[in-house]
């Protein structure tokens, strides 16, 4: 099984299912010259500097040596974060990082003077510019996305200090990074049988979803009690996590950092609380499916590590990674045969790194390299979760390479609003064929139990964790401190609010907070349940009307940064300026739940 397989040092994996950074840099002297190349950048920027709003030609060559710099940058600093994260021990690969940590700060200090230069062109100036350079015009929606923002960009020296405290500001994700990945260390949990299974973070999950309930309990008990060791520690980069990101939003002149960082992406500080509000109306849904849970499983009391394990265990799918391909691409054939060549490419030219490996880098991502190709990380295990998080992960991929495809340098990235939109959308189609191929009655529980689960992690989980996160700001704000005791209590009183009085809310997981990497990723994770939910419209969109909504959708892929994120999702079919795609979203929950009840009432 592969839950007791001993796990490989990265020298014994096997190089197919590794990702090829050759195809980035062929070797580590090519990365040191490429790096050396970022660095001329430097002078190159600063003779810009006073010249931005001379003339259009001048600020044209200036936004082209950006677009430039932007590809080269990208590869250097991919390249080592990918070999970093293969062996997060590897003392030479974080040495790496660090470099092109460093230059990245240099470059945005040299760069520093752009936004405030920008921002000083008169409009009538500017139009001007546009008219007389006609490759101007290019740019003019980036343009415009900067000067939205003139009134939180500050003067020359104050963006030079500004961009000098970046590499301080990233410490709080780079030391979790180094104590989560390198340092930690779990105590093997033991199943009924008395067998031993190594608990690792990107295991946990696969242990969580036994059927041998001693087993999930051992390691949900392990895990979470080494956590707890380290409470302390975790609270104090909490504490500094959200400091850092106090001082950058009052820095900018916002009114909080959940603004500062929402803004970023254009979308309004009431898009995240409609979501908090919508899913707490909703609690009740959620309750209802625990109810169904604990009477399914026949549990006098419902632990937090029994809510993984599927309901229907004699359905459990065990499904090796190469049927996992073809299911996603079986899946994802609706959306065209454009669509299915590229992911063959992916999985042929090795895009991705699949299994898990002595020190490799936790969960799942998908990394853009400019000018090169998406790669993806995974920590593939052989069950049902490893085949959504292949079609998750490749939606991003997928995303990632059309709008380089199709969009000029500056909005070939795409901004973090409508990131998991695309990965979500590829789970449900995914799901929605597995039901419709299913035939045996039991599976089809399976496959909706699994469906819940999505939801549940989702947008109840993550907009739990939103409330959680938005909660530590205002803490900080109101010049609080992130205690661990504080944390915990604040944590599972959420935990207990969600999960209703149907379930036992252990002691241990009032410390989960502290293994959440996206934690530190500026109220990050709101994201899902918004996208989660945005998914769901365009997914059933795409089922319900074929061709057309797959043109709006495939437009939507390839539309980068080129409209605000807003507009972007109304192409694909999703107007998220109402609350309507999240009540639509937790509407199917609740129908869901009713189809589950019913088969398994019916259940012989």
């Amino acid at each position: 099984m592969a839950d007791v397989t001993e796990v490989k040092t990265r020298a014994e994996a096997d190089p197919r299912y590794c990702w090829d950074t050759a195809q980035i840099f062929s070797t580590e002297a090519d990365w040191e010259a490429a790096l050396s190349r970022c660095q001329d950048f430097i002078p190159r920027l600063s003779a810009f500097q006073g010249k931005l709003g001379a003339d259009g030609a001048a600020l044209l060559d200036y936004l082209r040596l950006g677009d430039e710099l932007s590809v080269a940058l990208s590869q250097v600093y991919c390249y080592a974060s990918l070999r970093s994260d293969e062996d997060t021990a590897a003392a030479a690969e974080q040495e790496r990082v660090a470099r092109a940590q460093t230059l990245a700060v240099e470059l945005s200090a040299a760069n520093a003077f752009a936004a405030p230069e920008l921002n000083a062109i008169p409009d009538e100036t500017l139009e001007g510019f546009y008219a007389a350079t006609p490759g101007l015009e290019t740019y003019r929606v980036a343009l415009d996305e900067l000067r939205r923002r003139r009134a939180h960009i500050l003067s020359e020296r104050e963006e030079v200090l500004l961009a000098a405290a970046g590499e301080l500001g990233a410490a709080p994700m780079n030391i979790f990074d180094r104590m989560e990945g390198a340092d930690l260390r779990y105590p093997d949990a033991v199943d009924a049988e008395g067998q031993r299974h190594p608990v690792t973070h990107g295991g946990l999950s696969p242990l969580l979803q036994s059927p041998d309930r001693v087993l999930r309990c051992s390691a949900f008990r392990n895990f979470y009690q080494t956590w707890l060791g380290m409470q302390h520690s975790a609270a104090a980069l909490m504490q500094a996590q959200h400091r850092q990101l106090r001082f950058f939003a009052q820095a900018r002149r916002y009114g909080s950092s959940l603004e500062a960082s929402l803004d970023q992406s254009n979308v309004p500080t009431a898009v995240y609380d409609k979501l908090v509000e919508a899913v707490n109306a909703n609690l009740p849904r959620l309750h209802r499916y625990m109810a169904l849970r604990k009477r399914r499983m026949g549990l006098e009391e419902l632990h937090m590590y029994d809510l993984y394990a599927s309901i229907v265990p004699e359905a459990r799918m065990e499904i090796p990674y190469e049927q996992a391909k073809e299911l996603v691409l079986e899946a994802l054939s609706v959306l065209g045969e454009d669509y299915v060549s590229v992911l063959r490419r992916a999985f042929d030219a090795r895009w991705i790194d699949v299994y898990e490996n002595r020190g490799k880098r936790s969960g799942a991502y998908s990394c853009a390299v400019a000018g090169v190709h998406p790669y993806v990380l995974l920590n593939h295990k052989d069950d049902l979760n490893s085949v959504f998080t292949l079609a998750h992960e490749l939606g991003h991929t997928m995303h990632s390479y059309l709008s380089e495809q199709r969009q000029p340098r500056a909005y070939a990235d795409y901004v973090i609003f409508v990131a998991e939109v695309a990965s979500t959308v590829n789970e449900a189609l995914l799901m929605q064929y597995l039901l419709r191929k299913t035939e045996d009655r039991m599976q089809r529980a399976y496959l909706l139990n699994y469906f819940l689960e999505q939801f549940r992690a989702t947008i109840y989980r993550q907009t739990m964790f939103a409330q959680f996160e938005q909660r530590c700001g205002e803490i900080v704000a109101q010049g609080g401190s992130l205690t661990a005791e504080r944390l915990g209590a604040l944590y599972a009183d959420l935990n207990r609010r969600y999960y209703g009085p149907d379930v036992t809310v252990d002691p241990e997981i009032a410390v989960e907070w502290a293994r959440i990497p996206h934690f530190y990723l500026n109220y990050y994770v709101y994201q899902y349940a918004t996208g989660f939910s945005a998914a769901m419209a365009i997914s059933r969109r795409i089922l319900r009307e074929g061709a057309p909504a797959v043109e709006d959708y495939l437009r939507f892929l390839s539309s980068g940064s080129s409209l605000p994120p807003v507009e972007l999702l109304k192409l694909a079919g999703a107007d998220m300026t109402t609350a309507q795609p999240v009540n639509a979203a937790l509407e199917q929950f609740g129908e869901l739940i009713g189809e589950l009840e019913e088969l398994l009432e019916d259940e012989v």
